[in-house]
């Protein structure tokens, strides 16, 4: 068992990416985007004879979108999905035939603009920030199996961090040892002196094994995400 000692200053900040340093969107407009995307003018919970889906399969359809790579582990336990983009998009066509509501074109339409919907927390930029003013590098550490370099530059994180780790470049996810071993490398830290916050239990807590203390910051639905915490551990 990995022990740490807590009493070492953290000099770096591992960041996981999607619902710890940016949030999905609404679900709802992310499917109304993708329905303009395909050509229809009509709004998906239109009635079937109108063209649209129903007001039931579009509730029904939200609410899987929201969940939607949650509901991939059905399809992906063990993350393959993040080492390649071709098994992501795979696993993708995957989880969406798995429901019943919409068809491949808005399936398409869907992936197409899946990174358009990505927003950062309210409190994501300063967090980052006052990190970067204190002296301390910070990472995105991501298992993600398509480039987010378009959203990190269009919010800004590209910026403000120091690194950036994409499982499916570099071969390993979390929560193998190897990927954050990898970012400590980058980041020239030891995991000692080294912070992780994320907020999956299943992968970001794999820091833990080998001696990254780790933060757990459950999904939010609200602006902001709660990363004072981090601050609060760095002692910012």
């Amino acid at each position: 068992m990995t022990t740490i000692d807590a009493g070492q200053p953290i000099d770096a900040v591992l960041f996981d990416f999607h619902s710890t340093l940016v949030d999905q969107g609404d679900a709802s407009q992310w499917l109304a985007d993708a329905w303009r995307r395909t050509g229809r003018t009509n709004h998906p919970s239109d009635p079937l004879d109108q063209g649209g889906l129903g007001p039931h399969a579009h509730r029904e359809l939200t609410a899987y979108l929201h969940r939607v790579w949650e509901h991939s582990h059905t399809h992906d336990p063990d993350n393959h999905r993040d080492r390649d983009t071709t098994t992501h998009r795979a696993v993708w066509n995957a989880t969406m035939t798995a429901q019943p509501h919409g068809d491949p074109e808005l399936f398409d339409a869907l992936y197409a603009s899946m990174l358009d919907q990505w927003l950062p927390y309210e409190d994501t930029l300063p967090t980052l920030q006052s990190l970067r003013d204190a002296g301390i590098r910070t990472a995105v550490l991501s298992n993600v199996g398509i480039d987010l370099t378009p959203v990190l530059r269009r919010t800004g994180i590209a910026d403000a961090v120091d690194a950036v780790v994409m499982s499916y470049q570099v071969g390993s996810a979390k929560p193998e040892p190897q990927i954050f071993r990898h970012t400590l490398d980058l980041l020239d830290v030891s995991a000692e002196r080294a912070l992780m916050a994320g907020d999956s239990w299943r992968d970001d807590s794999g820091a833990a094994a080998v001696g990254i203390r780790t933060l757990l910051l459950p999904r939010t639905v609200t602006p902001a995400h709660g990363l004072g915490l981090v601050l609060r551990l760095v002692g910012r």
